[in-house]
């Protein structure tokens, strides 16, 4: 790893910036160049976050990783799958919903649950199809049911509480790691911290080490 190797991280919906100050103090530690990316989840939607955060990578020297919890990651892979040439590094996704989300459908069988999701709710109800881009992307999946969505049903197990872990399993990823871990607590776990270095080292998950 070089010097100018930097790390663009991405919180989830409903959440800012703050959520992500965990794994970026320990990839900090790892030797990374870390930094939070914050955006609105619900009231801005995901294509003026995208525009964000295209500004932001270019405006980054060197190579760039992106790491995303939840809907951050979903909305890594979706600007990285339409412009593949904004990063030359990889990309980790914790708990993402990229074959799109049951509990987002769920939600907004309830009256003012589409509310609730904004400008997100198309994006989390799609998801994308297959990963096409060139860039190893790695998939970290919780399998703890603990989360709103477990309440909501309609969660194939195993799940984490919000997401399936068959929804983080987008044909064409590069490697894919199932962990003890709640859908927030993703963002909060030393196992998946550890994986997430290991995947941006080297493009493999490997083992968590110590």
């Amino acid at each position: 790893m070089t010097e100018t190797e930097s790390v663009i991280l991405l919180h989830g919906l409903w959440l800012r910036g703050g959520a992500m100050g965990f794994l970026r103090r320990r990839l900090l530690g790892a030797g990374f160049a870390a930094q939070v990316f914050d955006y609105s989840s619900v009231h801005d939607g995901v294509d003026s976050a995208a525009a964000r955060l295209r500004a932001c990578v270019r405006g980054i020297g060197g190579r760039v990783h992106l790491v995303g919890h939840s809907l951050g990651g979903l909305l890594a892979a979706m600007v990285v799958q339409h412009e593949p040439d904004l990063i030359d590094g990889r990309i980790v996704c914790l708990g993402s919903p990229l074959c799109g989300s049951a509990a987002s459908r769920a939600l907004q069988r309830i009256p003012g649950g589409a509310a609730l999701l904004g400008r997100s709710r198309e994006f989390l109800d799609a998801g994308l199809d297959r990963w096409n881009a060139p860039q190893q992307l790695g998939v970290i999946a919780g399998r703890l049911p603990l989360g709103l969505g477990f309440l909501l049903g309609g969660l194939a197990w195993p799940h984490d509480g919000t997401v399936a872990v068959a929804e983080t399993r987008l044909p064409g990823i590069a490697d894919h790691r199932v962990i003890a871990a709640a859908h927030t607590g993703l963002a909060y776990s030393d196992e998946a911290a550890r994986y997430v270095g290991a995947f941006l080292r080297d493009g493999q998950f490997g083992l968590p080490g110590p």
